[in-house]
């Protein structure tokens, strides 16, 4: 089983303008065969879906495409979406509903948002096989959009130690891996810059795993950190942006990012491939040239986690081997 793993996804904005008249497909480049060959393909949408709502008033940086460009998700054969950010709500509730109504008519799995608390913990599933995948979508970003017993919002939960949402999410993923065979959660967690990794989401993820993860997908981050491996399950801290019309910072390079493909040895993680992206007039493409560059200092950033990599020139991707072997400080 291939798994293709994406951090943010931003069609709003200069994206949006350009897809009013572009191909559906177009933020995509190149990667699209890619994504589309593997058998569940996940990102987080760091936007609303929507063409109602109200901005709302105190955010500076609001996030909404028309609901139209569902499109592209299909177009890349998007099958799940975290919901699970600091933007899904940037056109109030109506705009929330909506997206949700959108999403779920034309087949793409969500999860970390909903109309209700209830709504929002709830794991989407997709079968491929035998094998049920499960994911569930976390933030400790907006918590004044927390989700509750009668109130619409994400699924909140702050990364600190002794919470009760902490104690509820390591709770919710032990009742979901007892009905799943692979177990992906997904983190939209901490600020957005700085490529080291913040030493509670290194001690939530091995309580995630130790709790029943077989994935760790981290992202909010505009730029991407290192990859952990913890009892023979991956840790990506922070997987930067896959899609945005974002002001590209030199030092930080928030245009780079990868495709991250997990394979499976039935539902048990056996390699993770990371295709270097960047993305180039609100499109993103693989890096070519500067393949090597970017794989480089994932290199060195996982290193630094105690996880070896190896770059495959022929195939221009860096592969990370988990198992056994391999068990890092992530």
């Amino acid at each position: 089983m291939q798994i293709a793993l994406l951090g943010d996804v931003m069609l709003g904005r200069l994206v949006n303008d350009r897809l009013k008249t572009a191909d559906p497909a177009y933020p995509w480049g190149d990667t699209l065969p890619l994504l589309r060959q593997a058998d569940i393909t996940f990102a987080n949408l760091e936007c609303v879906l929507a063409d109602h709502g109200k901005p709302a008033r105190r955010k500076v940086y609001r996030f909404r495409s028309d609901a139209k460009n569902v499109e592209s998700l299909r177009s890349a054969a998007i099958h799940v979406v975290s919901l699970a950010n600091n933007h899904v709500l940037d056109f109030g509730v109506d705009a929330l509903r909506e997206m949700l109504g959108v999403l779920d008519q034309h087949g793409i799995l969500r999860a970390g948002a909903g109309m209700d608390l209830e709504a929002a913990r709830r794991p989407a599933v997709r079968r491929v096989g035998p094998h049920a995948v499960g994911f569930i979508a976390f933030t400790d970003n907006e918590p004044v959009w927390e989700a509750t017993g009668r109130d619409p919002g994400i699924y909140y939960v702050p990364v600190e130690p002794g919470d009760r949402r902490v104690t509820d999410l390591l709770e919710l993923v032990r009742r979901t891996k007892g009905r799943v065979q692979l177990l992906i959660v997904s983190a939209h967690w901490g600020g957005n810059w700085g490529s080291d990794v913040p030493p509670e989401h290194q001690s939530l993820a091995r309580a995630l795993i130790d709790a029943g993860a077989d994935v760790v997908f981290g992202h909010s981050a505009h730029i991407f950190r290192g990859v952990g491996v913890y009892r023979n399950r991956p840790v990506v801290y922070s997987a930067g942006d896959f899609v945005d019309d974002y002001a590209v910072d030199p030092n930080e390079r928030n245009d780079q990012s990868f495709v991250f493909l997990l394979d499976t040895r039935g539902s048990v993680p056996s390699t993770l491939r990371l295709y270097p992206t960047t993305i180039t007039r609100m499109q993103t493409r693989f890096a070519g040239p500067g393949a090597q560059k970017i794989a480089g200092r994932m290199q060195r950033l996982s290193a630094q986690l105690g996880t070896p990599s190896s770059w495959i020139e022929a195939d221009n991707v860096l592969e990370i081997q988990i198992g056994p072997r391999i068990t890092s400080r992530a």
